[in-house]
């Protein structure tokens, strides 16, 4: 196959910034994230250090990524809920840390102690949320 082919099939440099696009859209579509909101791999990390049982981060992470996609500034138009957790009203998780809108680690404590204290642990609301499609 001859190079020009694959230019004409696809630019890699259109293909990106077609990808950032749409990415962008559908990232203001869902929510509009303040600039100082981490990546989601940060928050993952931050969470697999707060979580060090496998299993627990496992589940944790699981329910994070079905409501929030990793994203801590994440908010249910229909509700309300917010963060990386959902929480609702999201003026729940200041009982973390007065940084809870911006934080990721605050947002993980007060989902980790959430889950722990009504369910047990993430695993047991990860179980909840499999039958019940919420925690």
């Amino acid at each position: 196959m001859s190079v020009s082919f694959i230019r004409r099939i696809a630019s890699p440099k259109k293909a990106l910034t077609t990808a950032a696009v749409a990415a962008a859209t559908v990232g203001m579509a869902l929510t509009a994230a303040p600039a100082q909101a981490a990546p989601a791999s940060s928050a993952q990390s931050i969470a697999h250090q707060m979580i060090p049982d496998a299993a627990q981060f496992n589940a944790f992470s699981k329910i994070v990524e079905h409501e929030s996609g990793w994203n801590p500034a994440a908010t249910n138009s229909s509700s309300g809920a917010y963060g990386l957790v959902q929480a609702l009203p999201g003026s729940k998780m200041a009982s973390a840390g007065s940084d809870w809108k911006t934080n990721p680690a605050t947002q993980i404590k007060w989902g980790l102690d959430y889950m722990n204290s009504r369910y047990g642990s993430p695993v047991k609301a990860w179980n909840f949320w499999q039958a019940n499609g919420w925690y």
